[in-house]
């Protein structure tokens, strides 16, 4: 996993809030580490529009499968009251992630879990599953979706972001997203779909964003290249490479058409 760049060098969300002036054992704001917490595209507005969905009330149990630095599980707890499981495989992204809760007084409402899915690292009854861009890293979706469907409640919902396959892949693409971004298994629209069925999903939603995923991929960037100086003072040359490396890697397999951005509701 750490050949996807995106997860080396995880403690340059440090370096940020020392730019701020926040010291390292400093209180925060769920707010000041948005910036810098959220893995995935558009940040919390993607989040917003996945609450619309979810209808979470104050302690409502949600689980945030594959939750990175934890942004995403901070900003609904606070947001919204709910009790959120904060699911990670990897452990320096865990620590991280639990010590940054910590610092926002959200302990309480946000419990981290260094583990997998597919092993039955959480319980069951939850209301709702979200995961924004992890499942494209999961190629056994049969023992995914059966694990998702398990810790649901019966009349559960589950909110996805994640990558599918808009046509075949030349050799150099498949070997660019294997490697690059961690995504051996692309599956085609249907066969995402039948997947969730599979599992026990009898009302999914499959939508279309690749047109948005394609301009962000490119925004962010123009905008870290842009702002090439600043980010070799604050994080050095070493992780602002493997950075430019990624967001160009993922730009240009969007602007290619090899893959396509999806967001799906399966209830």
């Amino acid at each position: 996993m750490k050949s996807m760049k995106l997860y080396t060098n995880v403690q340059r969300i440090h370096n940020e809030l020392a730019a701020l002036g926040i010291a390292r054992d400093a209180a925060l704001r769920v707010d000041q580490l948005t910036p810098f917490d959220q893995y995935h595209y558009y940040g919390t507005d993607a989040i917003d529009e996945a609450l619309k969905v979810l209808q979470l009330q104050p302690g409502s149990r949600v689980l945030d499968v594959g939750s990175g630095i934890g942004g995403p599980a901070r900003y609904i707890a606070a947001r919204t009251g709910a009790h959120v499981t904060a699911l990670e495989l990897q452990p320096d992204l865990h620590e991280v992630a639990r010590d940054l809760t910590a610092r926002c007084g959200l302990s309480s409402r946000v419990k981290h879990v260094c583990g997998d899915i597919l092993d039955g690292a959480v319980v069951q009854n939850y209301d709702a599953i979200i995961s924004f861009l992890c499942f494209l890293h999961i190629p056994d979706r049969t023992r995914l979706f059966s694990a998702c469907r398990a810790a649901l409640k019966p009349e559960g919902v589950m909110y996805i972001e994640d990558f599918g396959k808009p046509r075949a892949l030349s050799v150099d693409e498949a070997e660019a997203l294997a490697v690059k971004v961690q995504c051996s298994m692309l599956p085609w629209w249907n066969e995402y779909e039948t997947h969730l069925i599979t599992a026990g999903f009898h009302d999914v939603s499959m939508n279309d964003v690749t047109g948005a995923w394609k301009d962000f991929t490119a925004s962010r960037l123009a905008m870290f290249r842009n702002a090439r100086l600043r980010n070799l003072e604050l994080h050095g040359q070493e992780m602002v490479d493997s950075l430019d490396d990624f967001y160009g890697t993922v730009a240009q397999l969007f602007q290619d058409g090899a893959i396509a951005g999806l967001k799906i509701i399966a209830r």
